[in-house]
């Protein structure tokens, strides 16, 4: 018996006497030892004739590269051109290439119908037709209807990519379903292995595709629960086609069944099954006290979603009552609504014999504004630069749809699963390069959605007008007097807001962003829905010019103040008043000022024994400060002092401040005035400093300026960006010649008495005040009282260190010099106080 000898075994190599299967073992491991070039030819090899000895091999060569050569040519030639046609194409705006795709859609439509639904003439007509049908059966028919509808959306609804693909995905899902049915329905044939009888029962069934859904269930279940399962399937798909999510199928059933047989009627407000509470447009006698407190309130007043034109908005039990409730009804239900009178209160308050009632003024004196546009061909515009963006970066984000606003458009971008919101926000210069826009402000997220929202300036921008605000539904439904109208928000709601609740307002902004036209609209809306005997006002205005067209309002308690100086005596009043208001509701057992009224109102309030005195209502005092920048330049401290402690005791006494500047820096809002005016109203500014003063982070100095602003209620963690409502001059005047004729001014005789005690000190003082309230609080106060130190301390000379220690000695603060010695100190700590009133002229 042979025994097969291999390397391993033997430590030979197999040689010629080898077997035969070592010999093909060898052979089939030579080509891995490949021997060095022009050694080891085989015989084969070398008696191989090269082309150069055979003609016809070279022939034959030459021919194939030939062809090779021309084959090259055509496909870079046609290559090239499909190249550069879909360059060009590229080039092209994406909606001119979203129109050739409709026509293609619509041409395909056209071709399918003419070839399935006659009778065919032609082997092309007669192929696609078999094909057609052996794919959908006996619903072929339904095909080019199908594809027109998708070739009409794609025409006329290029801005609704993601809509179209769902409706895309619905009508398949749905045909799918009703080709499925309609198989099981014939019994289900089958195509019995390419057979021509089989097709024909396939193709006059479901086709193909109803065979493929229909086939695997009817094989193992029976018709009746087969075709319940493929109607489950077209279900599915009518519910994608109308967007309507399994849980909201009775509410849309609910919503065809009042379309079809209450077509003339308006649909009812949704209510709470819960008794809502109403609320009477007067204050009656008995009404209850702390009710103007209510839990989580907040000073903005804005429209529902629902409120929207053409919807019913949602009515919140509790804060609307029944009327309210159906004028807002009626209002959106009609197109347009009429102008509606202001709001009147049930009693009107007699300001004294000779006046007689006092009649506000009429809402048709203020001007409507321009309709506001849904739509715009600018949007379209955005929207393809924006998904043209998404597309060059490969970002996996879409635009799903915008909501336009009078100034700016909020375009809303959602991503796609495992994407980084970074991926987003990281290209805002992109965007603005795209949009053809500097002022471009990214989102991220938007409030209460799960998408990026994009906000982009309008090329068309729609006025919003003081009077739209104040004629508005919202603005009618709340009948408090210091309701003012600050505008529309990017989503095109009315804003306004109840100045009692703020409690005060910071309003700042740079030169020309639409801070003066703001102030005239707050005072304005006090004017237009306010008597006198509700609310009063003390103007402050250092540039002389801006409110002085208010002068001799009837609202007034002193002439508007335009001496900085002054500016700062009245606010020490203001202090003063909020004072005396604070006693009587110690006195009286009351918390706020507004159930303080109720009482005196209803009668309750009883003067003690002894005293002459009757009690009137206080009405709402409302302190405006145009440019706080001026004042703090002449009297910092004593207005800053005077600010704080408005800020932190007025609220609960009807006082409340509005507080203006174009210079929001450290300086003039300092850290104590920002800490107690909650809420801030911000404008464009020039810097992001200015942005971080105003509203502790940025955005402000991304606005596009002319009343384009952000609005930081009390109470809110991010703002909210509204276009402020502009009033005219001519529409001031107006309204200001109305309220003078119903009423002559009356001032304040008290305030005048400050201002003239504070003169006659400032003859003895002059212009350093200041300087003398912070020496005598810095000798009393560390009780020691040298020269040298006042002028290391207040940083000033030794002439002014050594006239305010005259001045300290003339009242008895400090003793006589006694030479290089520290003065002696005659005021003790506790009675610092009483000093500094006494230096003010108190």
């Amino acid at each position: 018996m042979a025994t097969r000898t291999s390397k391993g075994s033997s430590g030979k190599p197999p040689g010629k006497g080898s077997s035969g299967r070592s010999g093909t073992s060898q052979a089939r491991t030579a080509p891995a030892r490949r021997a060095p070039a022009g050694r080891g030819r085989s015989a084969s090899q070398a008696r191989k004739p090269s082309p150069q000895h055979d003609p016809i091999s070279w022939v034959l060569i030459m021919i194939g590269k030939l062809f090779m050569g021309i084959w090259m040519l055509l496909a870079g030639g046609i290559g090239g051109a499909a190249r550069a046609l879909g360059q060009n194409a590229r080039e092209l705006d994406p909606v001119h290439r979203r129109d050739g795709l409709g026509l293609a859609v619509f041409a395909g439509a056209v071709v399918l119908a003419a070839m399935t639904w006659r009778k065919n003439t032609g082997t092309v007509s007669t192929v696609v037709d078999s094909v057609m049908r052996g794919v959908f059966g006996s619903l072929t028919w339904v095909i080019p209807i199908l594809l027109m509808l998708l070739a009409w959306r794609l025409l006329r609804h290029p801005d609704q990519n993601a809509d179209t693909g769902r409706m895309i995905i619905g009508w398949s899902a749905l045909t799918i379903g009703v080709l499925g049915v309609v198989h099981v329905v014939h019994g289900t044939p089958y195509p019995s292995g390419g057979s021509s009888d089989g097709m024909d029962k396939v193709s006059a069934a479901g086709g193909m595709i109803g065979f493929i859904v229909s086939a695997p269930p009817a094989s193992i279940l029976p018709s009746f629960i087969t075709i319940p399962l493929l109607l489950i399937l077209s279900g599915f798909g009518i519910l994608v086609i109308t967007a309507t999510p399994v849980h909201r199928v009775p509410e849309r059933l609910a919503e065809i069944r009042h379309m079809l047989f209450n077509r003339d009627l308006p649909p009812a407000p949704r209510v709470s099954k819960r008794k809502p509470a109403t609320r009477k447009k007067a204050e009656p006698e008995g009404a209850e006290l702390g009710d103007h407190v209510k839990p989580y309130d907040t000073p903005l007043i804005a429209e529902t979603p629902g409120g929207t034109p053409g919807h019913s908005p949602e009515i919140v039990p509790g804060l609307v009552d029944e009327e309210a409730a159906e004028a807002i009804i009626r209002a959106e239900s009609s197109a347009p609504p009429e102008p509606t009178p202001a709001p009147r209160k049930v009693e009107q308050l007699v300001l004294s014999p000779q006046a007689g009632p006092y009649t506000l003024p009429e809402p048709q004196l203020l001007r409507p504004g321009t309709a506001p546009k849904p739509q715009t061909k600018a949007n379209t515009v955005v929207v393809n630069a924006l998904t043209s963006v998404m597309e060059q970066f490969a970002i996996d984000a879409q635009v799903i749809g915008f909501t336009r606003g009078p100034t700016v458009t909020r375009y809303e971008i959602e991503l796609g699963p495992a994407v980084k919101v970074e991926k987003v926000t990281a290209l805002t210069k992109n965007i603005a390069y795209a949009v053809k826009s500097a002022d471009v402000r990214i989102l991220s997220p938007i409030p209460g959605k799960s998408a990026i929202g994009v906000e982009i300036p309008n090329t068309d921008k729609d006025l919003v007008s003081l009077g739209d605000i104040l004629r508005s539904p919202v603005a009618q439904a709340d009948h408090h007097p210091m309701i003012v109208g600050l505008g529309k928000d990017v989503e095109g709601r009315t804003i306004v807001a109840n100045l009692a609740k703020m409690p005060h307002l910071l309003i700042a902004g740079a030169t020309g962003a639409g801070k003066s036209v703001c102030v005239n609209g707050l005072i304005t809306s006090i004017l237009m829905r306010a008597t006198p005997d509700e609310v009063r006002m003390v103007l402050v205005d250092p540039k002389r010019v801006e409110l002085s067209v208010y002068e001799g309002i009837p609202h007034l308690i002193t002439p508007i103040i335009t001496n900085p100086k002054k500016a700062a005596e009245a606010l020490e009043w203001v202090v003063g008043e909020m004072d005396r208001r604070y006693d009587d509701l110690a006195a009286s057992g009351f918390r706020h000022v507004d159930d303080f009224n109720k009482a005196v109102r209803a009668g309750k309030l009883v003067p003690p024994p002894g005293s002459e005195r009757v009690y009137q209502p206080y009405p709402y005092l409302l302190v405006i400060v145009d440019e706080l920048a001026d004042l703090m330049m002449v009297a910092p401290r004593d207005v800053e002092d005077s600010i704080v402690r408005i800020t932190q005791l007025a609220r609960a006494a009807g006082i409340h401040l509005v507080i203006a500047t174009q210079r929001p820096s450290v300086d003039v809002v300092t850290g104590l005035i920002k800490a107690n005016v909650p809420s801030r109203l911000a404008f464009a500014t020039s810097s992001l400093a200015d942005s971080r003063v105003i509203l502790d982070q940025p955005g402000a100095e991304k606005l596009v300026g002319q009343g384009d602003s952000l609005f930081l209620p009390m109470g809110a963690s991010k703002p909210m960006r509204l276009q402020n409502a502009f009033v005219s001059e001519k529409e001031i005047g107006e309204i200001v010649g109305h309220c003078k004729a119903q009423m002559a001014v009356e001032y304040r005789d008290d305030v005048a008495a400050v201002a003239t005690a504070k003169k006659e000190i400032d003859e003895d003082i002059g212009d350093d005040l200041d300087l003398l309230v912070q020496a005598a609080e810095l000798i009393v106060t560390t009780q020691f009282g040298s020269t040298s130190m006042l002028q290391r301390k207040l940083r000033v000379g030794f002439a002014k260190a050594g006239r305010l220690m005259d001045l300290l000695e003339s009242r008895n603060v400090v003793g006589p010099s006694e030479g290089s010695k520290a003065r002696e100190v005659m005021v003790k700590p506790d009675e610092l106080p009483g000093l500094l009133i006494d230096l003010r002229g108190g």
